[in-house]
């Protein structure tokens, strides 16, 4: 390997390039409808028709021309605090609020329709925050979630603590008791900001009309600048119809994305150039920065394998010859050993989380390792310091990278020392992760075979979504995902995420097969958001794995030794038939012949279809066949 990188050096416009559009292969942009705030009208002069022009006079006979009347001044539309908060959130690219209805916030509700932004009602809160946080996941565009004072506010929790573990832009706007009750026990009252804020990255109420725009301007600039998270204002019901002065502006500023400097980028690549067997360690901050192709092509320019975060499984091509699986639940063995292995770790757009890192065990004890991220881990017990920490957007750091690299020369024999090392890693990788063909001669339907099945009859651009249980093991183990933005799934292991996410990825893309998948304990927290996709009118399909207990927590019980299946068997229930009770398809499965039938009809149906999958309760794990 040659003492440094080679080549010219480019400016520091080439290694901080300006962010062009995002590539095909990128998530796609979200195709709801844009409705403007006011009505738009044609200038008069289109409008009106062409007069014929005068006949020409002689100079003594002009008249004088008439003075011009002076136009009526136009009012200032009366701007609400409501109307206010929906007018800085539809700036911000807000499109989409959902929530179950509360007479504490009726205000702000209409706000938001005469903002244009569209409202979905849903049977839960705890659904609600679920469809906000999957939407920013899916768009990196933020949704709002409303609930009701501190009922409606406990309900959304769930999906604000989701948010800010999967760093989502989201906000969630809860309606307070009138300010004369405050501190007295109001119906429903509690002290939200200090309550349910904490599971947020920032919270604050509204207390006096005045503080709207700059109680407001905050929520924005915490909940999108930086790494993304959930931010929530607490509205007093008493307020949402105060008015602001006309000439109130909303305050929608943020600073800019932070850069890498082109010695960071060079001592990066350096750092990875050197290295004998490199890994890129890369999480949601790509996926969040739309720049999965770079990730691409810097992997490709000096033959580093990748490893995808848990859950972000989709950050590169599944197919890739450089991708080396996903870290986490469901990896097999070879991927913690890869990842210990590596003499250089780049963690790029990555928390090294606790399923991630194997448990904190990544990076190892005197492991060289580089942190790129937009709010880089600044200290954590037992985490050794990095050798580099640099604060930077993924996009912006990885094109300066590839611009750097695209002139440079790289030494031969580290290269294909490299490219040996990346084949037989990706060899074992797939070896690992193929499902077992042979027939299933037991009951219900094998689980690897139905992710066999689902990718390979999805197109390639579907959306699947899961929830937390152990069926998602088998997804994290067989599924290849071949485009980036294709999956969600909630890194906080939230129950009943699947479903809700579905829905909101439908609403973005309805034209697109979106799949949910869920064990029967976490589906059946969220099923009567059923309902809720057929008034949408949204076609996604749910593929319910149904053992009839929580199966995570009984295998658990089982490995410390109680083995008394405590409160973890659960009855039956027919899924496929509560489905049909809420305007639906409901199909339920016993076999592994009679699963691709049935996914194919649903794929084709003009309506949600829930197909209920019979499973073995001897089915634990990939690794772990039923017998």
């Amino acid at each position: 390997m040659t003492e440094e990188l080679t080549g010219d050096r480019p400016t520091d416009q080439d290694a901080q390039p300006t962010e062009p559009e995002a590539a095909t292969d990128e998530p796609e942009a979200a195709t709801e409808p844009t409705v403007e705030t006011e009505p738009t009208l044609e200038p008069e002069a289109v409008l009106a028709e062409r007069e014929p022009e005068p006949e020409a006079v002689a100079p003594e006979q002009e008249a004088e021309p008439e003075p011009k009347a002076a136009p009526e001044p136009v009012p200032e539309p009366i701007r609400t605090v409501g109307r206010y908060i929906a007018d800085a959130m539809r700036a911000v690219g807000v499109r989409y609020a959902f929530t179950v209805p509360g007479e504490s916030f009726l205000g702000l509700l209409d706000g938001l329709d005469g903002a244009g932004i569209r409202i979905v009602a849903t049977r839960h809160e705890g659904a609600a925050a679920f469809m906000a946080e999957a939407h920013g996941q899916l768009t990196g565009r933020p949704a709002i979630c409303i609930g009701t004072r501190a009922v409606g506010a406990a309900n959304l929790a769930i999906g604000i603590h989701t948010a800010r573990q999967d760093s989502s832009p989201m906000f969630a706007l809860v309606g307070q008791v009138e300010r004369a009750f405050l501190g007295r026990e109001a119906f429903q009252e509690v002290d939200q900001a200090a309550t349910f804020g904490g599971l947020a990255t920032h919270a604050a109420e509204i207390r006096q009309a005045a503080d709207t725009p700059d109680v407001v301007a905050t929520a924005i600039r915490s909940a999108l600048s930086g790494r993304p998270g959930p931010a929530l204002i607490s509205v007093p019901e008493d307020i949402l119809d105060e008015t602001l002065p006309p000439d109130t502006a909303l305050d929608t500023a943020r600073p800019p994305s932070p850069r890498a400097e082109p010695d960071e980028v060079r001592a990066v690549l350096q750092f990875l150039a050197s290295a004998e067997r490199p890994v890129i360690l890369a999480g949601g901050g790509v996926l969040r920065a739309r720049t999965s192709t770079d990730l691409v092509k810097l992997a490709e320019l000096l033959d580093v394998a990748v490893i995808a975060g848990w859950r972000r499984g989709d950050v590169v091509p599944n197919d890739h010859e450089l991708y080396l699986g996903m870290a986490g639940y469901g990896s097999p063995a070879a991927v913690r050993e890869r990842l210990e292995r590596a003499d250089a770790l780049l963690v790029l757009g990555c928390r090294l989380s606790e399923i991630t890192s194997f448990g904190y065990r990544i990076p190892a004890d005197g492991q060289r390792w580089v942190h790129v991220d937009v709010e880089p881990i600044a200290g954590r017990d037992g985490l050794q310091a990095p050798l580099m920490t640099i604060h930077s957007d993924a996009r912006v750091f990885l094109r300066a990278a590839v611009t750097r690299l695209q002139g440079a020369v790289l030494e031969a024999a580290g290269v294909d020392a490299r490219r040996a090392t990346n084949a037989a890693d990706r060899a074992a990788w797939v070896a690992a992760t193929e499902v077992d063909e042979t027939p299933w001669g037991g009951p219900g339907v094998h689980p690897g075979h139905t992710i066999a099945t689902l990718r390979r009859v999805l197109p390639d651009d579907a959306i699947v979504t899961t929830d937390a249980g152990n069926f998602g093991l088998w997804v994290a183990r067989h599924f290849r995902f071949r485009r980036p933005g294709t999956f969600l799934g909630p890194t906080s292991g939230a129950m009943g995420y699947g479903l809700p996410a579905a829905i909101a990825a439908a609403l973005v893309h309805r034209d697109r097969a979106v799949v949910a998948i869920a064990g029967d304990g976490g589906f059946a927290m969220t099923m009567a958001e059923v309902e809720t996709a057929v008034r949408e009118n949204v076609r996604v399909v749910a593929v319910v794995f149904d053992n009839e207990r929580y199966g995570t927590i009984r295998m658990h019980q089982e490995r410390r030794g109680s083995g008394q299946g405590i409160a973890t068997d659960l009855g039956p229930i027919d899924f496929a038939a509560i489905a049909r009770a809420c305007g639906a398809r409901g199909v339920r499965v016993d076999t592994d012949a009679g699963f691709e039938p049935a996914l194919r009809q649903a794929l084709a149906s003009d309506r949600p279809t829930v197909i209920q999958l019979a499973l073995d309760r001897a089915w634990v794990a990939p690794d772990q066949p039923a017998t």
